[in-house]
């Protein structure tokens, strides 16, 4: 999915009240289009969660999102 279609997707949500993590692989998009908290990760298109049949990597960049959720910081938190 488009990075920017997820971050405003993202702020969409948000504003009906429901907590949101834009996972993204290009950070300057994120930058761009501030969603309200996204998770910037260096794999290639196609893979925002790691290479295929990496259970520990996909659990660390859930978990790491989810942390996300928790952020103190005002809009954008971008990590």
């Amino acid at each position: 999915m488009c990075n920017q279609a997820v971050c405003l997707l993202a702020a969409t949500i948000e504003s009906a009240g429901i907590a949101t993590v834009a996972i993204v692989l290009l950070r300057n998009v994120a930058q761009a289009v501030r969603p309200p908290r996204a998770l910037c990760v260096p794999y290639p298109f196609g893979y925002p969660l790691g290479k295929p049949h990496d259970p520990e990597i996909q659990r660390e960049v859930m978990m790491q999102a989810f942390a996300l959720l928790e952020s103190e910081g005002p809009p954008p938190v971008i990590v």
